[in-house]
């Protein structure tokens, strides 16, 4: 399990092997001394996840004197505990699933392949201790920016302490992010369980696995642990997965989940957990009945908190909650005008590529101040697409078309089917659609949602239109390259423009051919 320690000790984190021991050394160096701090510094960020790692890189680039305070790993959860070691793990379960239907590529005996989860983990722990020299304290120490290894924590209007070390700053920006939380549950605790902060150090795979929370990251882990051999159970209290997303889309992607071995339960209120030697039997009601599933390990995959208690916020005017985290404004600047903050601990999307946008308006808002706040950069002009990287995958961005109704936009749906698309029938990837609304009557795009192998590459040119003002007909007129997958995109303009043929312009058009023949 990873844990904390202080600026001289190394954080524990398991298996500790030589990519762990490498990943150790970038992101939490047993050795650092922290740099002594000459005056006043333009910038202090506290949390070195990728709101504050791209708000300081940003910073510092631009001349700003800034430091960087890291209590626990670079890199935050994506790079240790999110997004780079789920992918990882992703990518070697569709491996294994491509070798089990390989006979369908005429690859008679591929089946006889041995597996072995424990390579697969240990390919995991090597590709991020790879990537995590990018967020390495002696990286950003070479971008200019002071790296300290400690807690942080506000000690005055413009002072925050780390250790014995007092940092004055004129502005200073929480990226603290979130942690991974459990729900009320009688017995849980008692029994054990995994999060997304201690599932990444598995090195045999569980026989059983029992998965609270049919969201992006309880499906995600769900297929690949059953695409490893693992028995999984996935219990929720909705009535399908993925609940945010259009029922039909989130109904392929259970399918083919279904297909890999997952069983699910839904409508499910989890009574208890019980340890039986070994076993740790998850009961629940559904429907009026009670039901178990006995299970070798739980995987928590529903909720997280912000992490606000450690940093002292009551002493220099910051608003927050434990629920939603730091109350901002749509600049992102806390009750207190000097103090910001950026990620997971203050925005409900609690994606990477949110904070990464989110770090871009607290440096043009924090560094860049405007008169009579003109000119701010703010959160509502953020168009975030999202993707669960399943197989297939579901990516989404912009409006629902219930989004849609609930704000009283009138809206056009036009959908097309990947079973349309010779590129995806040929790949053998012909489940899922591409789905766009529009402002009714005309080609405004106001959200997308395809459900495809390659979805969350897909969705960004849906984004682009949006975000360039760009509608259905630029689209359909461009050229995409045949054949791929994408060109879905382009099809479901397609079926737009030919709305556009009304009755009264065919009929203009007959009695043009029929003058002109």
């Amino acid at each position: 399990m990873l844990t904390g320690s202080g600026p001289n000790n190394p954080v524990a984190i398991a298996p500790m092997d030589v990519f762990n021991q490498q990943l150790i050394q970038n992101v939490h160096p047993p050795n650092w001394t922290n740099p002594t701090p000459t005056g006043r510094y333009n910038l202090v960020v506290i949390g070195a996840g990728t709101a504050g790692l791209v708000t300081s890189a940003v910073a510092a680039a631009l001349g700003a004197k800034v430091a960087l305070i890291e209590r626990h790993l670079m890199g935050g959860d994506c790079l240790n505990v999110g997004c780079v070691p789920s992918k990882a793990m992703i990518r070697a379960s569709r491996a294994w699933a491509a070798v089990k239907h390989s006979r369908h590529f005429g690859l008679a005996g591929a089946n006889d392949t041995r597996a072995d989860f424990g390579t697969a983990m240990e390919r995991m722990r090597k590709l991020r201790a790879r990537i995590s020299h990018v967020d390495s304290a002696h990286r950003y120490t070479s971008l200019g920016v002071d790296v300290f290894i400690g807690e942080g924590r506000f000690a005055g209007p413009r002072m925050i302490t780390v250790g014995d070390t007092t940092l004055q700053f004129s502005k200073a920006v929480i990226c603290t992010g979130a942690r991974a939380a459990a729900p009320s549950v009688p017995g849980l605790e008692q029994a054990g369980y995994l999060t997304n902060e201690t599932v990444f150090s598995l090195t045999q795979l569980p026989p059983r696995l029992a998965i609270i929370g049919a969201g992006p990251i309880g499906c995600e882990m769900a297929q690949s642990f059953a695409r490893f051999g693992s028995l999984v159970c996935l219990i929720e209290r909705s009535t399908h997965i993925l609940p945010r997303e259009d029922a039909d889309a989130a109904h392929i992607v259970q399918r083919q989940m279904e297909n890999d071995g997952v069983l699910f339960a839904f409508d499910a209120t989890i009574t208890r957990v019980v340890v039986r030697g070994q076993e740790k039997v998850v009961q629940y009601d559904r429907n009026g009945e009670h039901h178990e599933f006995v299970a070798d390990e739980i995987l928590i995959g529903v909720g997280r908190a912000p992490n606000v208690d450690a940093l002292a916020l009551e002493t220099v005017g910051v608003d927050y909650d434990g629920l939603s985290g730091v109350q901002v404004n749509n600049r992102l600047q806390t009750t207190n005008p000097a103090i910001y903050a950026a990620g997971d601990v203050c925005f409900p999307l609690k994606f990477t590529h949110a904070a990464d946008a989110m770090a871009q308006i607290v440096i043009q808002n924090a560094l860049f101040p405007h008169p009579f706040g003109l000119g701010y950069a703010k959160t509502d002009s953020l168009i975030i697409p999202w993707a669960t990287y399943t197989d297939p995958e579901l990516a989404h961005v912009g409006l629902s078309a219930a989004d849609a109704q609930k704000k009283g936009i009138a809206t056009d749906t036009f959908t097309f089917q990947l079973n349309e698309v010779d590129r995806a029938i040929l790949d053998g990837e012909d489940e899922g659609f591409a789905r766009i609304h529009v402002k009714k009557g005309t080609d405004i795009i106001v959200g997308a949602t395809i459900v495809a192998a390659h979805a969350g590459d897909m969705i960004s040119e849906c984004t682009l239109a949006m975000k360039g003002g760009l509608g259905l007909s630029t689209i359909s007129g461009t050229i995409h390259p045949y054949p791929t997958q994408a060109e879905v995109i382009r099809k479901v303009a397609n079926v737009w423009r030919k709305t556009t043929l009304t009755e009264n312009k065919k009929q203009w058009l007959r009695t043009l051919f029929a003058w002109t023949r």
